[in-house]
C-alpha cells in the first residue's frame, strides 16, 4: 500500500493503526514534548529527533537507497542508506538499527554514532519541512540486502566518484549533502584515507 498521509501510521501488534508521533526538541536536541509525523513536517516544520544512517561495504563504498514512489515525502529521490524518526523514548541507535533492517532487511555491522547536525530543508516537490536535530551513524554492511520495496524503490553502491556523477544526474534528498558533510569525519576514520570520503 503506498504511503500517504492518511496512512503514516504504525501499526502495534494488536492491529489498530495509531498516529506515529515524533520527539520535538529544542536546538540542543533536549526533548520539549511530540507531534504527529505530517504535521511536525508541515511549513514551517517543528525542529524534531530525526537519524541518518551511512553503511559502506569492504571496499567502501557508500550504500545508497532510492525511496520508494509511494511515500508521501521525498518520493523517488535518492538518498543516505537509512534515515528516519525515533518513537518518543526510543534511543536514537536503536532506532537507527530497527529501521535500517525494516527498510533494507540487513543489521548493521560496527554502528558507531557520528555526531549530529541541525538543519531546515524544505522540499520542494512536496512542501513538507525538514526541520530536523538529526543524529548520525556510521557502520558497515556484510549481509545481502533484503529491501522492503514499501520503503525502497532501489538500491546501489557508490564510490565518492560515482556519487558525485549520480549526485549531478539524479534528484537526491534535500537533506543528503548536508547530513554526509556533518558525518564526513566518521566516515573517513570508518573506511580510511584510500577510501576518499
Amino acid at each position: 500500500m503506498p504511503i500517504t498521509p492518511a496512512t503514516a501510521t504504525h501499526s502495534p501488534s494488536n492491529g489498530t493503526a495509531e498516529p506515529i508521533l515524533l520527539e520535538l526538541v529544542d536546538e540542543d536536541g533536549v526533548t520539549i514534548g511530540t507531534a504527529e509525523k505530517l504535521a511536525a513536517h508541515q511549513p514551517p516544520g517543528q525542529l524534531h529527533r530525526a537519524f541518518s544512517v551511512f553503511l559502506f561495504d569492504e571496499r567502501g563504498r557508500l550504500l545508497l537507497q532510492q525511496r520508494a514512489l509511494g511515500k508521501y515525502h521525498s518520493p523517488g529521490v535518492w538518498s543516505n542508506t537509512c534515515c528516519g524518526h525515533p518513537y518518543p523514548g526510543e534511543a536514537p541507535f536503536a532506532a537507527a538499527a530497527r529501521r535500517t533492517f525494516e527498510e533494507l532487511g540487513v543489521s548493521p555491522s560496527l554502528l558507531a554514532e557520528a555526531g549530529t547536525v541541525r538543519y531546515n530543508h524544505p522540499d520542494p516537490s512536496s512542501g513538507l519541512v525538514e526541520q530536523e536535530y538529526n543524529h548520525l551513524f556510521v557502520g558497515m554492511v556484510q549481509s545481502p540486502l533484503r529491501p522492503d520495496p514499501q520503503e525502497v524503490a532501489s538500491t546501489a553502491f557508490a564510490d565518492p566518484a560515482e556519487l558525485a556523477e549520480r549526485h549531478a544526474r539524479d534528484t537526491f534528498s534535500a537533506w543528503f549533502m548536508t547530513v554526509l558533510d556533518a558525518a564526513r569525519p566518521a566516515v573517513r576514520e570508518l573506511t580510511g584515507p584510500s577510501a576518499g570520503w
